[in-house]
């Protein structure tokens, strides 16, 4: 799941102005974020001045500029100019049951966000068993989901699948509650960029949907028959062990039905871009690498990154250090063996600038051009990388 450069969530969210910088809040803070990405801290109600200043002259003038008919055609959408009615919020039920004896993340009950953890996620070989786990089943739910995808069918019941196929593993579906998040997994839909929240609407021939899955596994189980002389089993024990869980992150796009060209182009560059990038991945490459991998692939086909989301730090925590950029950025730090962190580029076939439906979580185009995302979530080996979400 995306981190924002708001830095509460894997769902992060970062609101742009102008494309040169952004204010990003976490809590009680906000921050100022640079063109070159990196934050700097700013006491509430300090950014306003900073704003006016950089923005207003600027927008005015760039206004003026553009004659008549561009400022009346402003209104209309990406969506509309392709036959694509815009997204709309549908109907919400309530989430899942999560049944006593699977464990749970700190937000389950309370539904608080913890806080972004600055270290990185290096893990042990013992660990990084437990950490294979996680992420091979958040890859075999992922295809079970995926595998759902067709004209008629709401995102809901994809959700109610995921729901079930964590819960069935002995895992806790990690959006669930996180930060208020009402659903098991997230859904995007067309224009929507990421944080999509399953509803009611039925996925509509020609659409394109991103499906992102995490799972929280921190249980390890064995299981025993007691079977008598003549074969019948009396009886099953199961042992079950507790453990530290870990988080495993992957998302994929779907396409329902047969789509635009247009649509499955932007899918494929997404693909394109997260695997440039993964190609690269090795102990002391700069994480600043993985930006530029991806930029370059955007700028050749005419396409956007989003730079209000982030991949993240992922294992025993949700979103850690580093926060993975997917555009150009002078970010410091670098690779080093055990470590594990999702990539995730977003792509827009226009704008990236986003706006956040009334939910605090949606995040749409402004411009209602498609978007497409991919992640997987990246082991640092000591030669190289490892896929660990694959299937």
């Amino acid at each position: 799941m995306a981190t924002i450069s708001k830095f509460i969530m894997g769902y992060c969210t970062i609101a742009r102005m102008n494309g040169t910088s952004c204010i990003s809040r976490h809590v009680s803070t906000w921050r100022i974020v640079s063109p070159s990405g990196r934050l700097s801290p700013v006491r509430v109600g300090q950014y306003s001045n900073v704003l006016k200043s950089e923005c207003s002259s600027r927008d005015v003038s760039a206004m003026a500029r553009r004659g008549m008919s561009e400022l009346l055609n402003m209104k209309k959408s990406a969506s509309e100019d392709d036959g694509r009615a815009p997204l709309k919020p549908g109907t919400v039920s309530p989430p899942g049951d999560v049944p006593a004896h699977i464990p749970k993340p700190s937000w389950a009950d309370t539904g608080k966000m913890p806080p972004w953890d600055p270290n990185p996620q290096v893990h042990t070989p013992e660990n990084l068993e437990r950490m294979r786990a996680s992420c091979k089943l958040a890859a075999e739910v992922l295809n079970l989901a995926g595998s759902l995808v067709k004209p008629g069918v709401t995102t809901e019941e994809i959700d109610r699948a995921v729901h079930e196929a964590c819960i069935n593993a002995g895992a806790y579906p990690s959006p669930l509650n996180y930060g208020n998040f009402p659903k098991s997994v997230c859904t995007s839909v067309n224009e929507c960029i990421c944080h999509g929240i399953p509803d009611s609407r039925k996925l509509q021939e020609g659409d394109i949907v991103n499906i992102d899955v995490t799972v929280y596994l921190n249980v390890r189980s064995s299981s025993a028959s007691f079977v008598t002389h003549t074969g019948r089993i009396m009886g099953l024990i199961v042992i079950m062990c507790t453990l530290q869980g870990y988080h495993g992150d992957t998302s994929r796009m779907f396409k329902v039905g047969k789509v635009s060209e247009g649509a499955s182009r932007l899918c494929t560059a997404t693909t394109e871009a997260l695997m440039s990038a993964i190609n690269l991945c090795a102990p002391g490459v700069r994480f600043a690498e993985i930006g530029k991998a991806i930029q370059k692939v955007a700028d050749s086909y005419g396409y956007t990154s989003s730079r209000s989301f982030v991949g993240h730090g992922v294992g025993t925590v949700f979103h850690a250090y580093p926060h993975i950029l997917h555009y150009r950025n002078n970010e410091p730090g670098v690779m080093q063996p055990g470590m594990t962190f999702t990539i995730e580029p977003m792509l827009c076939e226009k704008s990236a600038k986003e706006k956040f439906w009334k939910d605090n979580w949606t995040a749409v185009t402004a411009d209602g051009g498609l978007s497409a995302q991919q992640e997987h979530t990246i082991l640092i080996t000591e030669d190289g990388h490892e896929i660990l979400t694959l299937a």
